[in-house]
Parts: C-alpha cells; sequence; structure tokens
C-alpha cells in the first residue's frame, strides 16, 4: 500500500467501516451571465420565478424539518428553512432582476452580500455560510433547471463523500445506508460532523484529496485514526470488520460506569431538546450531564414562555424516568445570538454579555426559565440538577444559588468555562452544590483562541497542559468540598482522556450518547490507582501531545487496539 492510497483528516467517533463512494451532487456552476430581460413583462415573470424558487426551497426544507422534529437536525433544517424565506435575502435577489440581472445571477450575487456580512460577523453567523450556500444553490437549480445538490438516493450501503454538506444535505440522507461521512471542508463543530457523532456514524472532515474519489471506489473509513484508504486490501478490511464487531460488543453492555475496582463515575448523555430526553429512555446511560435549553430559544423573536419550557422541561424529566438530568440555563450570546437579547454594538462577543451575564440586561428570562423548571419538577415530582454557564466568580454563583433556589430548585451549580472561576474553585464551591466543567470554552478562554477558527485547533487541544492544571484545580477543590465536579465538554467522550478525567477526581462524564460505550470500556479495564497514575503522566506533559502520549503509554493494551487509540 502506497502513502498516496491513504487519505488523512479529523476523525468524529471511533468507528471503522468499508464500503462504494457515493458522491454528492455537485453545486450548479456560477452564472456568468448578467444580463436579464430587458422588458418590464418578462422582469416581472422574471421576478415572479425567483419567488417560486425561494418558496419551493423553503417549503422543501421545513417538509425535512418536520420529519426530523424535535432533533438537533430539526433546528438546524427549520433555521435554513427560515433563511430561504428571509424578506430581505428574497427582495434583494428580486430587486436585482428589476433591475435587469438574469434571475441565477441575481441570487448568486444577493447571498454573496450576506456571505460577505456573516463571515464578517464570525461566531454563529459565521457557522451559518454553509447553509447559505445551500440555500442559494438550491435556488439556482430549480431556476436552471438542475438536479438539486447534494446526496442522491443511495442504492445500497455507501460511504458519502461531498465538499461539504448541509444540515439539509444531511437530513434527506437514508442513514440506514450511510455506512460513513467524508467531507473535504468543514471542521469538527461543524453541523455535519456534530450530527454524524450524535448518530454515531463514521466522520472524517477535512480530508485533502477527497475531490478526487469517484463514485463506486471502495474505501476503509477509519474515524479514531482519521484516515481514508483508497482501495483497502484484505488485511484493512479485516481491521475495520473487528473494529465494528467490537464497538457492537461495546454497545450490548448497559452496565454503570465504574473503574474495574468499582469506583463509580457517571455516564451521562448531553441532549438539546425533549425529544432527544425520549430518545435516551432505553439508553444505557445514567441521566443527563447537559440538557442545552437554548435551543428553545435559538431561532426566534420572542422568548418562550414560562408555560411552553415547563412542558418541554416537563417531557425531559418523565422521559428519564427519575434518573439525573442537568439542565444548564440559557447559553447565549457570542456564537449563539438571540434576536430579543443579543446587544449587536459588541467589538468582542464571546468576552460580552453571554450566558449568565444575561442577567444584567434580561433578568426576567433566568427568572422565568428557573419557575419554569420549578414548575416541571413540581408536575413530575422530579428534582432536577440545574447549572448557570459563564460564571466568572463566586459573587454571581452566590447570587445564581439564590435565585435558583427562590424559585424552588434544590440542587444548584455552575459551569466552570472560565479560567478565573477555575482558580478559585474553592470559593466558587462554598456557594453551589456541584460544578461541571465546559471543557471547550475553558479551552477556549485559556488558550485566548476562538474554538470556531479552525486554523487554531492544535490550541483548543484538550491535552493542554494549562488546560489540564485547570481541571485537576477544579477537581480537587471538589474533593475538598465533597461536591459532585463533572466534565460535559467534548473530551469527557474521549475514552482515554476519561481516564485522565477519573484519575483527577471528576465523577461525571457527559457526552453524546453513542460515545458511551468506549469510555464504559476504557474505565472498567483501569481501576482508580491505574487512573490517578495515568492523569499524573499526563500531567507531566510540556506540550499538548507529549501529554496524549504519556498517558497512552500507561492505557491497557487492549484498550488500545479496541478503541484504536494509536
Amino acid at each position: 500500500m502506497t502513502a498516496a492510497s491513504v487519505l488523512t483528516g479529523s476523525g468524529v467517533g471511533r468507528g471503522a467501516v468499508v464500503g462504494p463512494v457515493a458522491r454528492a451532487h455537485p453545486a450548479p456552476p456560477t452564472p456568468t451571465e448578467a444580463a436579464g430581460p430587458d422588458s418590464e413583462a418578462g422582469r416581472a415573470e422574471a421576478v415572479e420565478r425567483v419567488a417560486q424558487a425561494y418558496r419551493d426551497v423553503a417549503d422543501a426544507l421545513t417538509a425535512r424539518a418536520e420529519q426530523a422534529a424535535g432533533t438537533t437536525m430539526g433546528e438546524v433544517l427549520e433555521a435554513t428553512a427560515a433563511m430561504a424565506s428571509d424578506p430581505e435575502l428574497v427582495g434583494e435577489a428580486k430587486t436585482r432582476v428589476m433591475q435587469g440581472q438574469e434571475p441565477t445571477f441575481a441570487v448568486d450575487h444577493a447571498t454573496k452580500e450576506y456571505i460577505d456580512l456573516f463571515t464578517a460577523a464570525g461566531g454563529y453567523l459565521a457557522e451559518r455560510v454553509t447553509d447559505l450556500r445551500s440555500v442559494r444553490d438550491r435556488v439556482i437549480s430549480r431556476l436552471a433547471g438542475l438536479p438539486e445538490p447534494g446526496v442522491p438516493a443511495l442504492a445500497e450501503p455507501s460511504v458519502v463523500v461531498a465538499q461539504d454538506l448541509a444540515p439539509a444535505d444531511t437530513a434527506a440522507l437514508d442513514l440506514d445506508k450511510v455506512l460513513a461521512i467524508i467531507i473535504e471542508q468543514g471542521g469538527p463543530t461543524g453541523h455535519t460532523a456534530i450530527i454524524a457523532g450524535q448518530l454515531g456514524i463514521p466522520c472524517i472532515v477535512r480530508v485533502g484529496g477527497a475531490a478526487d474519489l469517484a463514485d463506486g471506489q471502495v474505501v476503509a473509513v477509519d474515524a479514531a485514526a482519521g484516515t481514508v484508504t483508497i482501495d483497502p486490501d484484505d488485511d484493512v478490511r479485516a481491521r475495520a470488520q473487528a473494529r465494528g464487531d467490537a464497538l457492537q460488543r461495546l454497545a450490548d453492555d448497559t452496565s454503570d460506569g465504574a473503574t474495574a475496582d468499582g469506583h463509580p463515575v457517571q455516564l451521562l448523555a448531553n441532549i438539546g431538546t425533549a425529544e432527544d430526553a425520549e430518545r435516551l429512555t432505553d439508553a444505557a446511560v445514567e441521566g443527563v450531564g447537559l440538557f442545552r435549553t437554548e435551543v428553545l430559544f435559538l431561532g426566534r423573536t420572542t422568548a418562550p414562555t414560562r408555560e411552553e419550557q415547563a412542558d418541554t422541561y416537563e417531557r425531559a424529566l418523565r422521559a428519564l424516568g427519575g434518573r439525573k438530568v442537568v439542565v444548564r440555563t440559557l447559553d447565549a450570546g457570542a456564537d449563539k445570538p438571540l434576536a430579543f437579547v443579543t446587544r449587536s454594538d459588541e467589538e468582542n462577543p464571546a468576552l460580552g454579555v453571554r450566558g449568565y451575564r444575561l442577567v444584567r440586561t434580561a433578568p426576567e428570562l433566568m427568572a422565568d426559565q428557573l419557575h419554569a423548571l420549578a414548575e416541571a419538577s413540581r408536575r413530575t415530582g422530579v428534582e432536577p440538577w440545574v447549572m448557570a454557564p459563564m460564571i466568572a466568580d463566586v459573587d454571581e454563583a452566590t447570587e445564581f444559588a439564590r435565585l435558583a433556589r427562590e424559585a424552588g430548585l434544590a440542587k444548584v451549580g455552575v459551569m466552570i468555562e472560565v479560567p478565573a472561576a477555575a482558580l478559585r474553585a474553592r470559593d466558587v464551591f462554598s456557594a453551589v452544590d456541584f460544578v461541571s466543567l465546559g471543557t471547550n470554552d475553558l479551552a477556549q478562554y485559556t488558550m485566548a483562541a476562538d474554538r470556531l477558527l479552525g486554523g487554531l485547533v492544535d490550541l483548543l487541544d484538550p491535552w493542554q497542559p494549562a488546560v489540564l492544571e485547570l481541571v485537576a484545580a477544579v477537581s480537587w477543590a471538589g474533593g475538598e468540598a465533597e461536591k459532585p465536579a463533572g466534565v460535559c465538554g467534548e473530551s469527557a467522550s474521549d475514552p482515554l482522556m476519561a481516564l485522565v478525567l477519573t484519575g483527577l477526581g471528576i465523577t461525571s462524564l457527559s457526552m453524546s450518547p453513542a460515545a458511551v460505550p468506549g469510555v464504559r470500556f476504557a474505565l472498567s479495564k483501569h481501576t482508580r490507582e491505574q487512573c490517578e497514575a495515568i492523569a499524573g503522566a499526563a500531567r507531566g506533559g510540556r506540550t499538548a501531545a507529549a501529554s496524549r502520549a504519556a498517558a497512552l503509554e500507561l492505557c491497557d493494551p487492549e484498550v488500545r487496539e479496541v478503541l484504536a487509540l494509536g
């Protein structure tokens, strides 16, 4: 096997599969003919064609959103459908046609204006550029009579390959026939990677050379290694089959999380909707460690009422049947703006009024949410755990605890994402019952690196020694206070990192449900003492790579092999 037969990228998940390539239909050619109808009647007719194309695209996206209702995918599709219905975007295209531009040219250039605006805005809006392009390409394809961009109907189980996939493309997939997804662009925090991770589909993003893969060509996809092997030999095929069989056996284990000597480590799921919670009814998780309530708020022009919120929280609490449910209060602002509360004049929104800090400008949002959650608790008889994001100091922790307890909530905690809170965790624990570390934001603020910029991914590595030291400080403070300290960031889903976190004293790990079996297996093969040794070795590293290598050296060989840890 030559070096040229292996492509590399950033993997999502631990799976390995072999199958034929199914390429997505390409986007339509970029329109170059600027001149449109020269008569008033012709322009009026063209304007109506453009308007109808946008309506058709919006209707198709809305239908797909309804099919995926209640899921993260459904929420994203709803937002994309709203883009296709946006009166300003559609109006700009229509205006250009009335000024004499050819319809597809007008749509393309109207969209480019918004792409430039979204890109300049950064954060959440920059992440939506892929969706804008998807809407544009679908509208242009309809106007030009071309096949809609995206993946065609799959005749057999296949590896989907695309330059990038918008949420609408992903929603159209027949998931029973999708073995894996390969993306030439994208990133590990993009919509496709997130959805693939939630569904347990092996996915590799930023794969150089993916554009050269042809329909029907057989490839082996190894998400754990981040590799795509072209025309794999029998040995590669056998290893992929063995990995798949091993992961399936791990998924059959429904035991609670614990080390080999019985030290308990709660294994919890991250969710965003009540429907997500209902899908966990029979899942082998011990509860929910992160309920992202902002999904209720995003894409709306007004906040949901207390009654709406209470109904949603009630469904989630009932679905988990008394298992632990940790609810995070609204984490809006920065890359998750809300039309009815987010300020537009912040030069650096990631350091501005976001998360808990919204209580400074819109205290009613917090009050409504806490009272709605308390009402859901009264209806169900289930006591939820509630925590606030972006807590910076003990004063904020104390004030949030007061608000929550006055609303009738007993189990109150905070997120540790700001280095200042991590360094003073001892004080924070004095005000609350538990904490949960959001390692994504903690890495972002520790390393002064925007987590949405793919070019800074090395700085955002959770194995960065500085980040590990802050996690250790929080764990130590939790142990001293005899209060729980969990992790709900991406690092919780890494089986090797899970051993380090356990060794540091973390008491619960919350992740995508698909990641739980691998973490459960890794823990079951190591004693608590071994985890502590692995944690000590990782803390001794001078670089992220050195920290991971030191941990890997002490990891059980069977775990390394089955989970392809390297």
